[in-house]
């Protein structure tokens, strides 16, 4: 009899299981997100840690744009939806965390003659302002600060979509940037002209709104 209730038990805690993931593998592949910015929750994000990329590119030697990316990003976004203008966003990246591929060259552009990582460790950004410029665009102005300098840039936003994550349930959302920087701005003139002054930034992130426990 205790064999039997045993396997009962095993049993409805197997279908139970199955049945669980079988849910979530129907929400997984039925998930939609809303386009319209203004639908989406506002409220104090955090940067998903698992999905996002700061990537950028440069002309080397005129043969091609070489392409690198950091490694380690923190962000923040108060998002206002019906009040785009009040929304508010600060990223705070590693600089020691550039990534070339090139583990060498990692360490030549972390190091004194370019960014400098030991003696500036963040590269920081501060949104000081953000415009509508169609019904998912619009354009980002802020301060980005590299090295001790800060000087202001404008990047090109696109909003990708929210929903509740099909997972967690916690609420996302999605943006696409670029942007056009000139580095020798921040003094980072190293290597010039065998590589170019244009940085051309490339950022995909993901921002969740993490749930607020109850007490």
């Amino acid at each position: 009899m205790r064999i039997a209730a045993c396997c009962l038990r095993l049993s409805a805690m197997l279908l139970l299981a199955a049945q669980l993931v079988s849910c979530t593998a129907l929400r997984v592949v039925t998930h939609e997100t809303d386009v319209n910015p203004v639908n989406a929750p506002a409220g104090a994000y955090r940067l998903d840690p698992h999905h996002w990329s700061v990537g950028f590119d440069v002309e080397h030697l005129g043969y091609a744009r070489f392409v690198m990316r950091f490694n380690r990003v923190r962000a923040t976004l108060d998002a206002v939806p019906s009040a785009p203008e009040k929304s508010r966003v600060t990223a705070s990246i590693e600089a020691a965390s550039i990534d070339t591929n090139v583990p060498e060259l990692d360490r030549l552009i972390a190091g004194p003659d370019m960014l400098d990582a030991a003696r500036h460790p963040e590269i920081r950004f501060e949104s000081r302002s953000i415009r509508r410029t169609g019904a998912r665009t619009g354009e980002m102005t802020g301060d980005l600060t590299i090295g001790g300098r800060t000087r202001p840039v404008t990047l090109a936003i696109t909003f990708n979509g929210s929903a509740p994550n099909p997972l967690t349930g916690e609420d996302v959302l999605g943006f696409s940037a670029e942007g056009r920087l000139d580095r020798s701005a921040w003094g980072l003139n190293a290597w010039w002209p065998a590589v170019g002054n244009e940085l051309r930034v490339r950022i995909e992130a993901e921002f969740v709104k993490p749930h607020i426990l109850p007490g």
